[in-house]
């Protein structure tokens, strides 16, 4: 029966163990980028298209830029509808209310259009005063759309994404025009849609179903990395992504436990239906703004809402607090020198998490492979938190107000020493080719102490003889006399 079957070749194994390494390299890569082969599809050696294949679906340059560009147009005003239809639907609802005489649909226009921008890193004006604090809920929002976007009818090439983001620039550059922005805030509205725009229909790229152009391009330069720094990028994403876990679980349990404060601060507001579903369609945008920060609190070094004000788990110094209701959601537990010992705890076992992973993924060769992915994995979980700190800071307000946020420096330098630390501790010792190293080292160490260790002489007292350098030292032997040994012996001494 089983010669009836044809036999499937094994494939190559080269050295340093390449199936294993590209089986490690699929499990770091997303779903669109596993299997299929080094080639676009239709393609043989060299580009060219084989006998009897499919063609490209798109022909030229110019479809390309024109793909792309309607997918950067879809994501603008999937995006900014979103925004700006709930706020009219808002002024709707109250245009008989009098207090709300001379305000036009305009106005309530340029409120959704001034949170688009403000996702994007805008700074917008509110009753005078500044506001940086990026809503990362609108941010998140604009990604999602360019991901649906570029994944529902995108083009993965490279030309097509670069039109796209092209294109979106110049649409976030028309909505700043509109909204009255001018001098810094363009340039600020252009680089940051020029990341939003271009993170999320990169990413919805990626996730086309076909293998071919900019997804075949990115898994051959990935492909190319060494093996530890793949696998420890892979770790270090790992422990971000566990950490910010953490933090929304700590957000949930600060809402549930803070209920009572929200709705003393909803009660003092005295607003109506409409206010109040504005009001909390409005804080959604925030509120991933409060799991950062709460990250920055299981971290150790806290964060900050107002100057003179402190939330760590280590100690809390509190203040005057504006009166939004997200805000009775903050951690005000205060566990001193003992919280403090919780969190290096927390991220030296969130370190050893990675070092298990590591250890399940990483191909060794040499014992310094284990020592690259162990740094891998501490820099990026460092830069990734730091990232995510850095976007959750700013001011909401001016005087006191205008300083919001944890230090980006501090936190991602926390959890990028206890990442190192908790993954060398699991990684290292679990490596059989990291103990023969230290075992050698260990050996040869002991030999140079030995061979170069003085020996101790104890010098001569003037009482005692010492002999001259190269004489033989001679004492008298006592003789005993034991006996004959002969009869001759024997009558020689009886005479």
């Amino acid at each position: 029966m089983t010669g009836l079957l044809p036999r499937t070749p094994r494939p190559p194994v080269g050295e340093g163990g390449a199936p294993r390494r590209r089986r490690v390299l699929d499990a770091a890569l997303p779903a669109a980028l596993r299997g299929g082969s080094s080639r676009a599809p239709g393609r043989g050696r060299g580009g060219v298209p084989r006998a009897g294949s499919r063609p490209d679906p798109v022909g030229g340059a110019a479809p390309l830029v024109l793909t792309g560009a309607v997918v950067a147009a879809q994501a603008v005003l999937l995006s900014l509808l979103s925004l700006v239809l709930p706020a009219m639907a808002a002024f709707v609802a109250t245009s008989a209310d009098p207090t709300n005489e001379g305000v036009g649909w305009g106005r309530a226009a340029g409120v959704g259009a001034a949170l688009w921008l403000l996702g994007h890193g805008v700074p917008a004006t509110v009753a005078g005063a500044p506001v940086t604090l990026v809503p990362l809920g609108v941010t998140a929002l604009a990604v999602f759309a360019g991901w649906a976007s570029a994944r529902r009818s995108g083009t993965p090439r490279v030309p097509a994404w670069a039109a796209g983001v092209a294109t979106y620039v110049a649409l976030a550059l028309v909505v700043a025009l509109a909204a009255g922005v001018r001098g810094g805030g363009l340039l600020t509205a252009a680089v940051g849609a020029a990341v939003v725009g271009g993170l999320g229909t990169g990413l919805g790229l990626l996730a086309r179903p076909e293998r071919s152009g900019l997804p075949w391009r990115v898994r051959a330069g990935l492909a190319r990395l060494p093996g530890p720094v793949a696998v420890g990028a892979a770790a270090g994403a790992l422990v971000a992504a566990v950490l910010v876990l953490a933090a929304v679980v700590l957000t949930v349990v600060g809402i549930v436990a803070g209920t009572a404060t929200v709705s003393d601060v909803v009660d003092a507001l005295r607003m109506d239906v409409v206010g109040g579903a504005v009001l909390g369609v409005a804080q959604l945008g925030w509120l991933p703004d409060l799991v950062v920060w709460n990250l920055a609190w299981l971290a150790g070094p806290g964060f900050v809402v107002g100057e003179g004000t402190r939330f760590a788990v280590g100690g809390t110094v509190t203040g005057p607090l504006p009166a939004v209701p997200l805000l009775g959601a903050l951690p005000t537990t205060d566990l001193g020198a003992r919280g403090t010992l919780l969190s290096a705890a927390l991220l030296l076992a969130v370190g050893a998490l990675a070092g298990w992973y590591l250890h399940r993924r990483l191909d060794v060769v040499r014992a310094r492979d284990v020592l690259v992915a162990v740094g891998t994995t501490a820099a990026v979980a460092g830069v990734l938190v730091a990232g995510l700190v850095r976007a959750a800071a700013g001011g909401i307000g001016p005087g006191r107000m205008a300083v919001v946020g944890g230090s980006w420096w501090a936190v991602g330098g926390c959890v990028a020493l206890g990442a190192l630390v908790g993954a060398a501790l699991l990684a290292l010792p679990a490596e059989p080719r990291v103990r023969s190293a230290v075992r050698a080292v260990s050996a040869r160490t002991a030999a140079a102490v030995r061979d170069r260790a003085p020996v101790a002489v104890r010098p001569s007292t003037p009482d005692e003889d010492v002999a001259p350098r190269g004489a033989a030292v001679t004492e008298p032997v006592p003789v005993v006399d034991a006996g004959p040994r002969t009869e001759a012996e024997g009558s020689e001494r009886q005479r």
